[in-house]
């Protein structure tokens, strides 16, 4: 109960949408909890051992086997395409991670905290505007002024020149950190 109005746990409201809704809105469902930091893969498997033949339990299953946690955590396509990229360069970043920098909350697209390294997946329709522009600059001036590299990617980058990209990521990652 919270304030006096009945609840479910979150592994038993997965289970009810997996039994009621689209396999596309489970998976979305898990991933929103999974951002939230409300999603325990522990729980949820729990579960799936206690209801055997209840209705959404393969559903569920499913969705669960098929859940890539840092892909889930991609939150725009370039950023996935850009997740892609990396895992099959052998490179496992950070996806979405939260940092405070100045008293400043902040969550960069993909974050490698012993390099220091930030790569930001800017795509022109998010990133495009004049407040976004304005705002872009200011977090890296913050972010270098707080010792880390930033670097900027687009959509053409990702797409057209990836071996470039990864050349670039492999030299920044190489070098070391000065702190």
């Amino acid at each position: 109960m919270i304030d006096g109005i009945p609840c479910t746990a979150l592994p038993r409201t997965l289970l009810d949408l997996a039994a009621t809704e689209s396999y596309r809105t489970l998976r979305h469902a898990v991933t929103q909890a999974e951002v939230e930091r409300v999603f325990d893969l522990r729980a949820v498997e729990e579960l799936l051992k206690r209801s055997k033949g209840r209705r959404g339990v393969a559903r569920l299953r499913l969705s669960i086997e098929n859940h890539d946690p840092h892909e889930q955590e991609a939150r725009r396509e370039l950023e996935k395409k850009l997740l892609r990229l990396f895992k099959r360069s052998g490179f496992s970043p950070e996806v979405n991670g939260h940092l405070v920098v100045d008293g400043i909350s902040l969550m960069p697209d993909f974050i490698w905290r012993d390099a220091r390294l930030i790569v930001e997946a800017d795509s022109r329709r998010v990133h495009g505007t004049v407040t976004a522009f304005e705002k872009d600059r200011l977090r890296d001036q913050r972010l270098t002024a707080a010792g880390w590299t930033v670097i900027r990617v687009t959509w053409h980058q990702v797409t057209n020149e990836p071996e470039r990209l990864i050349q670039t990521l492999r030299k920044l990652l190489s070098c070391p950190t000065p702190r």
